[in-house]
């Protein structure tokens, strides 16, 4: 899926045109006005629920499940969820204020004459921006209604905003898009997943969020090139023969050649998820601009690594291919590497550069130079950015991380992790997040950072924690599968447990592999490679594991 929506991509980046007229540093408040659009709300995902409206004679109890199931029919702004409430609050209600996915059943229970309770269990949410929360454990809920008798019948004069959607019907109405914004370098893009209504509005809606900004717990680690305060000037983005047509305040006018052609990578990567869209147009109220050619080449998305599983074999450091044969490290780089006994091994993107973790520490090898950095006991695994800076934690503080310099020079990282022990910590490909694997005394947590850089690149703090799924059992470690996904095993008595899950989305548990696992890592298209207890690899692209025919002393992590 990935390669084709790469292919997708560059058709539209091929094809996508960018448009300007005059800029102001703030949203206009003056000029013309211009006529808007409205956005239409029609399914695109093949379903489209019809709910049954409200029954005469229904009692309060009836009418509050009956208004809970309309929260599947979004059509006409859920005029049917509408019908169930009373006339001076059905304009009051917003539906989109947020989803509640439901766990099971609510149970409806009596406080007053006029007033019900609705109890539920949440399995995830989903905020009014897209944003979704999975519930590390059901989370309990209780959310009253008021009634009032309107002609005679019962209807809802008070109720919670948002809707309330089982997980199947959650699945059929809404889809999970991911936002681009670029790392501060500009050489990644990095998503933002979201999920918005499968409807004939989702692209108005994608490229509304995306100029709304990131995530609140991604701010400081990617940046957009839209300015500030850039809108949609039409209220809409409309589709004409597979073009998206992105009509832009004029905000983003003053903007440089470079920024603009950013903004189109940005639009055109967000919107290519959207299957009616092959390229995307953009206008700044309503004049066309040809002049923004980006210099030098697109921002990387998803990046990849070498398919080989890279492997610490004896005294071979390298590359392992099906043979069972090893390609070594060049420059030296594999002879340095086996020299310091490694326990674990983090490869920079060029392959140049190695962080090694040992019986006596954290060592930077770079060629035939090696550079002990860190010698404190009870270290985890090393990881390596793209920007030069080796991370290394300690198993006993989860309070603290510590980003080394190639020359040795440390930078302590403030986290804000709960306590526990830490297990691992690695950076993301793109270099702007963190994932961190905790074993707590409920058991594995596992936890995603932004990764906030000072002018000169350099860290000065991780963001506020993301808690995502983890494997349940005895921690073994966590890793980057993708640019989206993450993996965390951890070891039961019926073998490993292994969930993969998205940042922002869904968690999957794959089947167990048979023995025990000792290291994760993630490979290449997206696949995960685990190492065994007897040193055999596996290999997962997302069902069962599959034998690779290798083995490994370690398994090393590719950037």
């Amino acid at each position: 899926m990935r390669n084709t929506l790469r292919a997708a991509v560059a058709t539209a980046l091929a094809a996508l045109t960018v448009v300007a007229v005059t800029a102001c540093a703030a949203i206009p408040t003056d000029g013309p006005v211009r006529a808007g659009q409205s956005v239409k709300d029609e399914s695109i995902s093949g379903v489209d629920f019809r709910p049954d409206k409200p029954v005469d004679g229904s009692d309060q109890t009836a009418i509050l499940r009956g208004f809970v199931a309309a929260g599947t029919g979004a059509q006409d702004d859920y005029a049917i969820a509408r019908e169930f409430l009373a006339d001076g609050f059905a304009k009051k209600w917003n539906p989109r204020r947020g989803v509640t996915i439901l766990q099971g059943s609510g149970t409806v229970e009596r406080v007053a004459d006029r007033e019900l309770t609705y109890t539920l269990t949440a399995s995830a949410t989903v905020d009014q921006d897209g944003e979704y929360t999975q519930a590390v454990r059901p989370t309990t809920s209780t959310l009253t209604f008021q009634f009032v008798r309107q002609d005679g019948q019962w209807r809802i004069a008070y109720a919670p905003d948002g809707i309330i959607l089982t997980p199947v019907s959650f699945e059929s109405v809404f889809q999970e898009h991911a936002l681009y914004f670029f790392d501060p370098t500009y050489q990644f893009l990095v998503p933002d997943e979201r999920w918005f209504l499968a409807r004939s509005s989702t692209s108005t809606r994608i490229a509304s969020a995306l100029l709304a900004g990131p995530a609140d717990w991604l701010k400081g680690a990617v940046v957009s090139a839209f300015p500030e305060g850039t809108q949609l000037s039409l209220n809409a983005v409309t589709i004409d023969n597979g073009t998206a047509l992105v009509d832009l305040s004029s905000d983003a006018l003053s903007s440089s050649n470079d920024d603009k052609a950013r903004m189109r990578e940005q639009l055109t990567r967000s919107l290519a998820s959207v299957a009616s869209v092959s390229s995307v147009s953009i206008t700044f109220e309503g004049a066309t601009f040809s002049g923004a050619e980006q210099d030098g080449t697109p921002a990387q998305v998803n990046p990849d690594v070498d398919p080989r599983p890279l492997v610490v074999r004896d005294d071979q450091v390298g590359f392992a291919t099906a043979g069972g044969k090893v390609a070594p490290l060049g420059g030296g780089l594999a002879d340095t590497v086996a020299g310091l006994d490694p326990r674990s091994l983090a490869l920079s993107a060029s392959g140049t550069v190695a962080a090694v973790g040992n019986a006596s520490g954290v060592v930077v090898a770079r060629g035939k130079d090696a550079l002990r950095v860190d010698a404190t006991p009870g270290l985890v695994p090393p990881s390596i950015d793209d920007l030069d800076f080796v991370w290394v934690g300690r198993s006993d503080d989860t309070g603290q991380v510590t980003a080394y310099g190639l020359g040795g020079d440390p930078h302590a990282v403030k986290t804000t992790l709960p306590q526990g022990k830490l297990v691992s910590f690695q950076l993301s490909r793109d270099s702007t997040r963190a994932l961190a694997l905790i074993e707590t005394a409920d058991g594995p947590a596992l936890y995603v950072m932004a990764v906030v850089r000072g002018a000169d690149r350099t860290p000065t703090s991780l963001g506020s924690p993301v808690r995502v799924q983890a494997a349940s059992g005895d921690a073994v470690g966590a890793a980057w599968v993708n640019d989206s996904d993450v993996v965390s095993v951890a070891q039961t008595d019926a073998g490993p447990e292994v969930v993969r899950s998205t940042v922002g989305g869904q968690s999957s548990t794959l089947p167990k592999a048979e023995g025990v696992a000792t290291a994760v890592v993630g490979g290449d298209g997206g696949s995960m490679l685990l190492r065994m207890s007897d040193g055999s690899v596996l290999r997962s692209t997302g069902g069962g594991w599959d034998t690779t025919g290798l083995t490994a002393d370690v398994l090393g992590v590719q950037r």
